[in-house]
């Protein structure tokens, strides 16, 4: 063996060896989930199959359908002077109650456009990101690509490639005004391994919060100590995205809320039956 084929062997072993900080993932491994997570080598994966008893389980998804809906009814969506829904549509969607908001619920604020809702915003920048829905000249329309998926009623399909687009295309920083830097957003797959080994009782956010950082310290150097700690504000911003905003957004997990709504880490979280019907995982 010759002095290039020993550096590129150990370098293959380095590169293949568990490191306990990623769950005894390998280097490789962790570069396959971070940024090719949807491709044949990453240790997280779609089933096959989401029948549509477990699709019918997933808020999000209903919405996504419903607003798909909506477009397939009306040909096309006319948006708004500013680029937003009308009412009507969002009303709609919202009186179906698939996915409430705390604040609306309460009182706290009246659902008058679009932006009250962040939901439906989300989900709808994702939808086009995905290229199922199109804007042209102010309306909405279901591409090419739209109108296969519904009129073939393939709801895996559609589930999967809104996911997808959802987790890699749509910012979720969109959302909140924490750093633009993908806290959570980077590494969620990472988060459900720790959610199908960690997930069957209910857990703090500290303890998801704490592993996560340890396996990509460097996303804690974004936060700056100006009205909290550092590790105050990456806690909360994990949490919102990875959890509020995200895993509870599919139904993937059921919070335990205490009633002290704004102290985030007093939340529990435990996974719900949805995970490993939706991905299956070859962690082990």
């Amino acid at each position: 063996m010759t002095d290039k084929d020993k550096i590129e062997s150990e370098i293959l072993l380095q590169n293949n060896k568990p490191i306990d900080d990623f769950l005894g993932l390998s280097s490789t491994e962790i570069h396959h989930l971070l940024y090719d997570t949807y491709g044949t080598n990453s240790v997280v994966q779609f089933q096959t199959i989401i029948d549509d008893t477990t699709l019918d389980q997933i808020p999000l998804f209903l919405i996504v359908e419903s607003y798909l809906k909506i477009i397939e009814r009306e040909k096309s969506i006319k948006l708004t002077p500013l680029g937003a829904l009308p009412k009507k549509v969002f009303v709609e969607l919202y009186d179906k109650r698939f996915l409430l908001d705390e604040d609306i619920e309460s009182g706290l604020i009246k659902l008058w456009k679009e932006d009250d809702w962040i939901v439906i915003k989300s989900a709808r920048l994702s939808l086009e990101l995905a290229g199922i829905v199109k804007r042209v000249s102010g309306k909405l329309t279901l591409t090419k690509k739209g109108i296969g998926l519904m009129q073939n009623r393939n709801r895996t399909g559609l589930f999967k490639q809104f996911f997808q687009s959802f987790t890699d295309k749509f910012n979720w920083s969109f959302n909140d005004g924490y750093p633009e830097q993908p806290v959570g957003q980077l590494g969620w797959a990472f988060t459900a391994i720790l959610l199908d080994k960690h997930g069957e009782e209910p857990l703090n956010m500290d303890f998801y919060a704490t592993k996560y950082l340890k396996a990509f310290p460097k996303f804690i150097e974004f936060f700056r100590p100006e009205y909290t700690t550092v590790e105050r504000q990456f806690l909360r911003c994990y949490s919102l995205r990875t959890f509020e905003r995200f895993f509870l957004w599919f139904g993937i997990v059921k919070a335990e809320k205490k009633e002290r709504k704004l102290n985030v880490d007093v939340d529990k979280y435990q996974r719900t039956d949805l995970l490993r019907k939706i991905f299956k995982f070859d962690n082990k």
